[in-house]
């Protein structure tokens, strides 16, 4: 009869699920923002801790590469969802990475029962049950794993985007606004997927 109750516990905590969500790209200048989404159950949460999944930022890029696919395999469910550079000049970075958040959250077969959010910022136009943690991608797994995924995403992008757009070394800077990449723009001209809302701000437009 214990063994039973044991039984139904760990069934009721299997089925319960943690459901993070992380941008990333927020203050690149180049190119879009992207969020997703990871439904995790306890017992998966608890398999990637032990391989390794923490916030990406504290990961290199080869160690978030290997986590993916293990992440992908060991979640319930996922999304991603980006929003473009258009989309950010147009809207401003809050809303498009709204946008992008509301995109990723899209594409999951269920509706979450509760968010986790990583940051202070609320997800405006989502009605459903849902916390803020700052640093959260350092607290919840679901969240790290969001992270990772939504890195890794826009990384192969901005790797696709490097040979369309040579010459503002998009492979080494993913985008952010290095100085080095600040000189290539004013060398070569601001692209397509160039942010000039962001732009406008450091005298280059």
């Amino acid at each position: 009869m214990q063994e039973k109750k044991e039984e139904d516990h760990q069934q009721a905590l299997n089925n319960l699920s943690e459901v993070g969500i992380d941008e990333v790209g927020r203050g690149s200048i180049f190119g879009p923002v992207f969020s997703a989404v990871v439904v995790l159950t306890e017992k998966n949460k608890f398999t990637l801790k032990q391989l390794g999944v923490t916030d990406s930022k504290k990961l290199t890029p080869k160690k978030r590469k290997l986590l993916l696919p293990k992440i992908l395999l060991l979640s319930s469910d996922y999304g991603i969802g980006q929003s473009s550079a258009r989309e950010i000049d147009k809207l401003g970075i809050r809303v498009a990475t709204e946008l992008s958040m509301i995109r990723a959250l899209k594409k999951l077969k269920e509706k979450p029962s509760e968010l986790k959010i990583d940051g202070p910022l609320l997800l405006r136009p989502w009605n459903g049950i849902q916390k803020n943690i700052v640093s959260g991608d350092s607290k919840f797994i679901s969240i790290a794993s969001a992270s990772i995924v939504a890195k890794v995403s826009r990384d192969n992008l901005m790797e696709r985007l490097e040979k369309k757009y040579a010459g503002y070394l998009i492979f080494k800077n993913k985008g952010y606004g290095t100085r080095e990449h600040l000189s290539l723009i004013k060398k070569n001209g601001i692209s397509k997927l160039h942010r000039k809302s962001f732009l406008k701000k450091s005298d280059l437009i």
